[in-house]
């Protein structure tokens, strides 16, 4: 199932999802990132190549494009999460491929940075790609969905000066794992699996229904005021939308 490879002096446990995806990138925003859109996608392909892909085993190939790539996956940066008309796949592209959207505006207006947003996204397409992986955890009455930047959202690091997310590694959804055993977050600060850091919060299931669970009281207010339409989590336990052609 996984096959060990050194390389560099780093050992890369590799999940054959049989291809390496193309993700197609392009910037529909009106309004400025706060990052150079050339400079962000290479500091995001460094993010898989030299950070994400060496723990996960998901390599991918980023690629600037005007609009969706035949046979690629996508990722799309757009104004505000409310866009109706404006592009209606949800989380597919128009050949029902992955998607993942990074909305400027309101990240903006939640405080947040795009370029966090943008890997924080990224990571979680890439482990987890038709949004439908989940796992059991140490409460026996709850499914834990596999989300590998949102238990340690707020943590950051910078790549060429452009501040990236935090995320979870493999070890983070072993149970069996003892505290401090290994690494259970890229940052170091996660001590023990399934650990939620004061910033992060777990899509968990329960009793036919899903919901969050906060790593602290402030995060959960500061979720319940965020906008978070159209993310790709809003689509958990959810029925893709079939894709629709005609924006494309």
């Amino acid at each position: 199932m996984r096959s060990i490879e050194k390389r560099t002096g780093t050992v890369r446990a590799a999940f054959d999802q049989g291809q390496v995806p193309t993700i197609a990138c392009f910037n529909k925003a009106t309004v400025p990132l706060g990052v150079n859109f050339d400079k962000l996608l290479a500091a995001l392909q460094d993010f898989i190549d030299r950070h994400f892909a060496p723990v996960w085993g998901t390599p991918a190939k980023l690629v600037k494009t005007n609009g969706f790539l035949k046979g690629a996956w996508a990722m799309v940066f757009l104004d505000n999460a409310d866009v109706q008309g404006a592009l209606a796949y949800h989380d597919l592209t128009p050949e029902g491929l992955p998607l993942s959207k990074v909305f400027v505006k309101t990240t903006l207006n939640n405080g947040d940075k795009v370029s966090v947003s943008a890997s924080h996204e990224l990571a979680e397409m890439l482990v987890d790609p038709a949004i439908n992986l989940m796992t059991t955890g140490p409460n026996s009455k709850l499914v834990y969905a596999y989300e590998t930047a949102d238990p340690v959202e707020e943590g950051e690091f910078t790549i060429d000066g452009i501040p990236m997310s935090n995320f979870v590694y493999p070890a983070y959804f072993e149970v069996f794992r003892k505290p401090g055993s290994v690494k259970f977050d890229h940052l170091g600060k996660v001590k023990r699996p399934f650990q939620l850091l004061s910033g992060g919060y777990q899509i968990v299931f329960k009793n036919g229904n899903w919901s969050q669970v906060y790593g602290s009281k402030a995060k959960a207010k500061r979720f319940k005021q965020e906008d978070r339409r159209g993310h790709r989590s809003t689509y958990r336990g959810r029925p893709p939308a079939k894709p629709s052609l005609a924006h494309r």
